[in-house]
């Protein structure tokens, strides 16, 4: 299998169509907005954003917010990108927003899945989290739509001290609703996240253990995001399993077998993703960051083509070198597979090349 050059092209580009939402969630990286900001990119510099995405070898396209839904062109942004082939998904916020008619009118453009928050198995720990009262309720609604419509349906559920204790019931649901993927956030205090509102290190080891048997057994997939240790755990467990005697760490061996990953044509990433490597974030008003939790600016579309700012930012190249990482990420013997959460580095340390303060492992150079 040849592996794709990170150093020139993404697998995933997020593009954060507007900042208007109209719910208050208490993680929220973009401190969302009830009202769109007047320089967002337009529809043409939307659709020339889009011509030069797909230049870049065709990455996977999110279209994210606050809400893109807030913006009455998203369906013929998506149209526009999906007639030139560009694989798209979709991440609004389950608000009234998300009636029947505008999925059957996305599933019209070709839209490949749509993707709903769901931070807890219950209305009391999910409606906490979000800030705002009846949005469990009215996520279950727009999955039943996506469910009768038959479209993919991928949950996105940030992990925090919140619903740490019901991730077996989380997992329940999320195999009951017949989900394709379960994208598993780790949190990143940045935006209204709160360092107090995360996990401990020890259980983010605990959660990867258990997110690993739990991939062996469950109908879905599994990804995870700003939690690049879970594939060290992964690649550790295989090491455990394996009878052949091979030890060498290699990340085709964290990609699910036998998984629905690939049901929608999206597939999961043949190498190891991480902000500013192999990803890359847009804001609503052009700005490029290495990805949506790591808040340090690289140049701006509206003056620089994003194949030039991704190619050659100085920021995006450090982040693409593993061997510049401080500390023991610098010399984990896992560091190309994993390389820690950069976003996290930043949030805890200011500085995005440190160490990953909520990874527990001790490298064998340093035993």
């Amino acid at each position: 299998m040849k592996l794709p050059n990170f150093n020139q092209n993404p697998f995933i580009v997020i593009w954060e169509l507007t900042r208007a939402c109209e719910l208050k969630c208490l993680h929220c990286r973009a401190e969302a907005q009830y009202h769109r900001h007047p320089l967002e990119l337009s529809f043409e510099e939307g659709k020339a954003l889009i011509d030069e995405i797909y230049e870049m070898d065709n990455p996977m396209l999110v279209f994210s917010g606050g809400d893109p839904l807030m913006r009455p062109d998203v369906f013929a942004l998506a149209d526009y990108a999906t007639q030139k082939g560009v694989r798209l998904s979709m991440t609004p916020s389950a608000t009234e927003n998300v009636t029947k008619q505008a999925i059957e009118r996305a599933k019209e453009v070709g839209l490949a899945r749509w993707a709903f928050s769901l931070d807890g198995p219950t209305a009391k720990i999910h409606d906490h989290f979000r800030g705002t009262e009846g949005s469990f309720a009215l996520t279950m609604k727009a999955i039943s739509y996506l469910q009768e419509l038959n479209v993919p349906i991928q949950i996105n559920t940030v992990i925090s001290r919140y619903n740490y204790e019901t991730l077996e019931e989380m997992a329940t649901l999320v195999e009951r609703l017949g989900c394709v993927l379960w994208s598993v956030f780790f949190l990143v205090p940045t935006g209204r996240g709160k360092e107090s509102d995360m996990i401990a290190p020890v259980e983010h080891e605990k959660t990867f253990l258990w997110l690993y048997e739990l991939s062996k057994r469950s109908s879905f997939d599994i990804k995870t995001t700003a939690a690049q240790h879970y594939r060290r755990v992964v690649i550790q467990q295989k090491m455990k399993e394996s009878t052949s005697g091979d030890k060498s760490i290699r990340y085709k061996d964290v990609l699910s077998e036998g998984h629905t990953g690939k049901i929608d044509g999206l597939g999961r990433a043949p190498k190891g993703v991480n902000d500013g490597n192999g990803f890359v974030f847009i804001s609503h008003i052009g700005d490029v960051y290495p990805s949506g939790l790591l808040p340090v600016k690289c140049g701006n579309v509206r003056d620089t083509p994003i194949a030039e700012i991704y190619r050659e930012s100085p920021i995006l190249k450090q982040l693409r070198t593993p061997d510049n990482y401080k500390g023991k990420c610098g010399i984990c013997e896992f560091r190309y597979v994993c390389g820690g959460s950069r976003s996290r580095a930043y949030a805890m340390t200011g500085d995005y090349l440190e160490s990953d303060p909520f990874c527990i492992y001790i490298p064998k150079a340093l035993r």
